[in-house]
């Protein structure tokens, strides 16, 4: 065998090593053994000047956190086609301000693109959809791979970051949670075991009688578990302290799904 051959076996059994043990660690410990491999691209300084003013999360980030959260968002720029609906003129802040959402929710993950988004439509306001007849704020189209928001919704979901409502976070935490369904990668194995604790944690009796009683979680939480994680990933991100406070267990689960140790986010207990 020649000897650029014996190199190349080698490279090869080195690579399924490291997925093995990849794979273990991002088992054994809940998060990924890297999120982040390099970093090169930039945002122009009106883009990140509208992140620096309007996202409260980037600022709470380190610099080296910062520099990945502009190249993931400049990132998901390049790649997702933004559309606007009845009239609507999509401007550089609409984009921005979405992709950011999208980022900051993904933000824990190694795969942070919503691979089974293509476009972004933006209506004025709500809109009619013809998948369930009905007018919506805001939904997720696997089948056109599309990602519809009501902008005049949205922009109140990111104006107001202590009702616990944001229509980005919601919309995108329901493309996160089909990705898990339909992908194995690491982020997508963690998502699943954490859901499923999720849901057990939701069977317990004395759970269900707290959250009854409490009414902590709007109504709507409710509706089916898919809804519960998106209303959860809202309070989650808007109201860390409150919901860490009223339900450590249910917290530190969330956290652990979106594999989040960044900004107020962070586990002081480790």
């Amino acid at each position: 065998m020649a000897p650029y051959a014996y190199v190349i076996v080698l490279l090869g059994f080195g690579f399924v090593l490291f997925r093995l043990f990849e794979s273990w660690y991002a088992a054994y410990y809940q998060r990924p053994l890297y999120r982040h491999w390099r970093v090169f691209r930039t945002l122009n300084p009106d883009q990140l000047a509208i992140i620096k003013k309007e996202v409260l999360f980037f600022g709470q980030l380190s610099k080296q956190e910062q520099r990945q959260f502009e190249h993931r968002v400049a990132t998901f720029l390049q790649e997702k086609e933004f559309v606007g609906r009845d009239g609507l003129d999509v401007t550089p802040r609409m984009k921005v301000l979405i992709s950011s959402l999208a980022i900051l929710l993904s933000f824990g993950r190694k795969n942070y693109l919503y691979n089974l988004i293509s476009f972004i439509l933006i209506y004025p306001g709500e809109f009619y959809s013809n998948i369930n007849e009905t007018y919506h704020l805001g939904e997720f189209n696997p089948r056109e791979k599309a990602l519809v928001l009501s902008w005049t919704d949205f922009e109140k979901g990111i104006s107001d970051t202590s009702d616990n409502r944001n229509l980005g976070i919601h919309e995108f935490m329901h493309a996160m949670q089909l990705e898990a369904r339909s992908s194995k990668d690491l982020d997508a194995s963690r998502f699943a075991r954490q859901f499923q604790n999720i849901l057990k944690y939701l069977t317990q009796t004395d759970v269900r009688d707290r959250l009854n009683s409490m009414a902590y979680f709007r109504d709507y939480a409710f509706t089916n578990q898919y809804e519960f994680m998106a209303v959860l990933a809202e309070y989650f991100i808007e109201s860390p302290k409150e919901f860490e406070r009223e339900f450590p267990e249910l917290y530190d689960y969330t956290r652990k799904l979106l594999n989040f140790h960044y900004a107020h986010y962070r586990d002081d207990r480790s």
